[in-house]
């Protein structure tokens, strides 16, 4: 393992003398300047893994250094050294980016070797965290150059800087969770933290205790106190994925969490004040569910502050070979194995299958073929039976080049009821020339939800041939 470099910057030699005994008699590789110029020209050449820095030195004070060293590379930690030090300096020091301080002469070398050992500790944990916030962050990241996600990005570009909440809709596997954390990432709560809470996996009994939190005894098996996603999400964002599954008696409880900014945990009557972005997310039409009864409409509004809908990836295939070479470098990291091409043939193939299961489902084919294939290139005939399956691909370009006047035979059920959908669609369009208002009336379906299902389906006036 190699030693770590440690700079020392002071100007008395007799300090740089004593601190280079201690260093590399401790296993350090010492280095010394004795301006701070010299040692930000060394800073400029060489890597060191931590610097010791004199506060008061002739030409350039040690806070001027401090504030040069910062700007050179934020990351190099600095401790502070001083026989003048006092509380104010110290404190100067270390709001201007230094690690810590010590007085010159130094008591203990036990105290030298402590603070040290602390600096370059941290350090470590500071760019293993800087790693690891950088590997979610490639994990999340959208990918895509369609006119369709350009959309949602730049949706998602004025969403972020505000406290608004956002409903984002889509079909399940569309990527709504990395709208949401994007729209996190970007936002001037990124620091906090982000809560996720899938409202669809927590049974009704648990979802109010799982939100909003509960006192010990409140409830039979509620052995300890619990503090809800909503207090653990404060000053951050909180992420209501498939929001449309909630209970009436949680939604009235979220409303007014967005309405007055307090939750109550269940068995107590106090109320405690949380400052909380929500963000929402359902692959169901809210306005029907609030049509049955199911949805309440004045928590749709609230939330619906700035609605995203996020395209099934069949509305962009341009994007599926950017997406596939995404996840092939990804999982070839992910599972320690060779990298491997694809050859133009298995991607045109995967570019015409209609990815019923969307970016999951695309991430989880990559994976499985990135795992599973011998050979250093992926194949039509390495893909699953139903990607490279002509009768898979032609269901929806049958459809549309017979302008929906006849269901195309389709590969499964999905994709007949899919066609079958489309065909009405286009029928009624026709015989109501093309007025989505009144079409949407005679079918007994929103309007909004009208205008999905013609996106969802690629139908316009214009492709009507």
């Amino acid at each position: 393992m190699p030693k770590s470099r440690i700079l020392v910057i002071d100007d008395e030699a007799a300090i740089r003398d004593s601190l280079r005994m201690t260093l590399e008699y401790e296993g350090y590789e010492f280095v010394g300047a004795a301006t701070g110029q010299e040692g930000l020209a060394l800073v400029e050449r060489e890597n060191f893994d931590l610097v010791l820095l004199d506060v008061k030195m002739p030409g350039m004070d040690g806070l001027d250094v401090l504030g040069r060293l910062h700007t050179m590379s934020e990351t190099l930690p600095v401790v502070m050294i001083s026989a003048h030090g006092t509380p104010s300096t110290a404190v100067d020091a270390i709001r201007r980016g230094a690690l810590d301080f010590l007085e010159k002469p130094f008591e203990s070398t036990e105290r030298l070797r402590v603070t040290i050992q602390n600096a370059l500790e941290q350090a470590r944990l500071r760019d293993e965290n800087r790693s690891l916030k950088k590997a979610v962050e490639v994990r999340h990241q959208m990918i895509g150059e369609s006119g369709a996600l350009k959309q949602v990005m730049a949706a998602i570009g004025r969403a972020a800087p505000t406290n608004a909440t956002v409903l984002i809709q889509g079909e399940s596997g569309v990527g709504k969770e990395l709208v949401a954390r994007t729209i996190h990432r970007n936002s001037l709560r990124s620091r906090e933290r982000f809560v996720q809470v899938n409202c669809a996996a927590i049974p009704e009994d648990l979802i109010e205790s799982e939100l909003f939190g509960h006192e010990k005894g409140s409830f039979t098996g509620a052995t300890e106190k619990q503090v809800g996603k909503f207090e653990q999400a404060d000053r951050g964002t909180i992420f209501l994925d498939e929001v449309g599954d909630m209970s009436a008696k949680t939604q009235a409880k979220v409303l007014r969490v967005l309405q007055e900014g307090e939750v109550e945990r269940l068995g107590s009557a106090r109320t405690i004040k949380v400052d909380v972005r929500v963000i929402a997310a359902t692959n169901k039409t809210l306005e029907e569910e609030i049509a049955k009864g199911h949805f309440r409409e004045d928590l749709y509004f609230r939330l619906a502050v700035i609605p995203i809908s996020v395209p099934p990836l069949r509305s962009r295939p341009e994007d599926i070979p950017t997406l596939v070479r995404h996840y092939m470098e990804f999982f070839s990291r992910e599972n320690n194995v060779k990298s491997k091409k694809i050859s133009p043939a298995a991607l045109e193939a995967m570019q015409r299958y209609r990815w019923k299961g969307n970016i999951r489902e695309l991430r989880n084919t990559v994976e499985r073929l990135i795992i599973m294939t011998a050979g250093d290139t992926i194949e039509v005939a390495d893909l699953p039976d139903v990607v490279r399956s002509p009768s898979t691909a032609g269901g929806a370009a049958a459809a549309k080049s017979t302008g929906g006047s006849e269901v195309a035979k389709a590969g499964t059920l999905r994709e007949f009821k899919d066609d079958a959908e489309r065909a009405y669609l286009v029928t009624k369009l026709r015989e109501n020339g093309w007025n989505i208002s009144k079409t949407a009336e005679v079918i007994d379906t929103p309007r909004s939800n009208l205008y999905k299902k013609l996106e969802q389906y690629q139908i316009s006036q214009e492709t009507d041939g």
